[in-house]
């Protein structure tokens, strides 16, 4: 407060009560409000400053809120699940003793919390691994229709925040049938085929937009180039790795790597995690934790391609682990822009526990051309 007067005792006056000087002299009006002749002056009712109490918890970048009686935004609960909770402060007087003196108690650590229902999620993450695992060996189609099928779900919900966040109209319909042409070709044809059918894709946003308003045209194919880039062009590097002979377990270690990665990074971040590494975009992420994601991934790394990739070198598995590491850090604070961009939270609530399938790719589709990249450099294509 930069009020003078807070904290200050009141003063005499015409802002406190009367002293006792010397009595108003005869020839002295009363004010227009007195009662009368003879009549004192009313005395003002002691005032005092009221103090500004903040609200309770939020963090500043929280969009969510309420709305007062004077249109005020009220900010309550944090906006990202790694984002910190802040204590409320305590309106309670610190108790006192047989003496009379006060005394408080040392404030009580704050429980670490892991931000989301932890039951919910390890349900819903074995329920899809065991999806992914039967259907990655027992038939390749039937693996890449549950590619497709994430990038569709993926589009509706990316386009579907855009509109409602930003007012951006990516048209869905051609985004969701070139994201699956595009996964088919860069399965059948290889990178020459992904290619080929990401153009295709790019042109038919251009003309489906065409047949709306003119006003937001740049805008909106724009947002849709992105969006078919970000989504289905780089989840079709793993029908690539699919591809080749040893597909299966190619694309079984870079889930493995993604996976320990996310893993090593949360458990030592949770535990021993101080340093943050990018407060302003992702504030649970800390430095401690990237360093755990390098280790797990590393080690991991060294496992897979020594006993899963065929002529694989556990040397090779090290530098793959790191550059999956880095990847799917960058791929998280790269996602975390967007949403903090978007002012929300998750992408969907379709996965109990996780939040939208983009929440669950946000890590896979940047890292899937880095693996599929280094898979051809160390073993070759297949």
């Amino acid at each position: 407060m930069n009020e003078p007067s807070w904290g200050a005792p009141p003063v005499s006056g015409r802002w406190g009560p009367p002293d006792r000087g010397p009595a108003p002299s005869p020839h002295r009006q009363a004010p227009e409000n007195s009662a009368g002749p003879g009549h004192d002056w009313p005395q003002a009712a002691e005032t005092r400053p009221m103090p500004i109490v903040p609200d309770a918890g939020g963090d500043q970048d929280d969009l969510r809120g309420e709305t007062d009686h004077q249109g005020t935004a009220r900010l309550r609960g944090p906006l990202f699940r790694d984002d910190e909770p802040q204590v409320p402060m305590s309106t309670t007087p610190p108790p006192t003793d047989d003496s009379g003196s006060s005394h408080r108690s040392e404030p009580a650590k704050a429980k670490k919390s892991a931000g989301r229902n932890l039951r919910a999620a390890i349900g819903v993450g074995l329920g899809l691994g065991v999806v992914i695992l039967l259907s990655l060996f027992l038939y390749k189609p039937v693996f890449m229709g549950v590619i497709a099928v994430a990038v569709v779900v993926g589009l509706w919900e990316l386009t579907s925040r855009l509109a409602e966040r930003k007012d951006i109209r990516a048209p869905l319909v051609p985004l969701a049938v070139g994201g699956v042409a595009m996964v088919l070709a860069g399965y059948v044809r290889g990178p020459e085929g992904a290619w080929v059918a990401m153009a295709l894709t790019a042109l038919a946003v251009l003309v489906w937009r065409m047949t709306e308003d003119p006003v937001g045209y740049l805008r909106d194919v724009t947002a849709g180039i992105f969006v078919a880039f970000y989504v289905p062009f780089l989840a079709t590097f793993v029908a690539l790795m699919l591809a080749a002979d040893d597909g299966p377990w190619r694309v079984l270690t870079f889930l493995i790597l993604t996976v320990v990665s996310d893993t090593g990074a949360y458990a030592v971040g949770w535990r021993f995690g101080t340093h943050k590494l990018a407060p302003r975009i992702s504030p649970g992420k800390t430095r401690e934790g990237l360093v755990g994601a390098v280790l797990f991934a590393m080690v991991a790394g060294a496992l897979c391609m020594h006993f899963l990739v065929d002529h694989g070198q556990w040397w090779q598995g090290l530098l793959l682990g790191l550059a999956v590491a880095a990847s799917a850090t960058l791929g998280d604070l790269g996602e975390s822009m967007i949403k903090r961009d978007l002012g929300i939270k998750d992408m969907g609530t379709l996965l109990p526990g996780h939040g939208g399938i983009m929440d669950r790719l946000d890590s896979l589709l940047p890292t899937a051309p880095v693996v599929w990249l280094l898979f051809v450099a160390f073993v070759g294509s297949g």
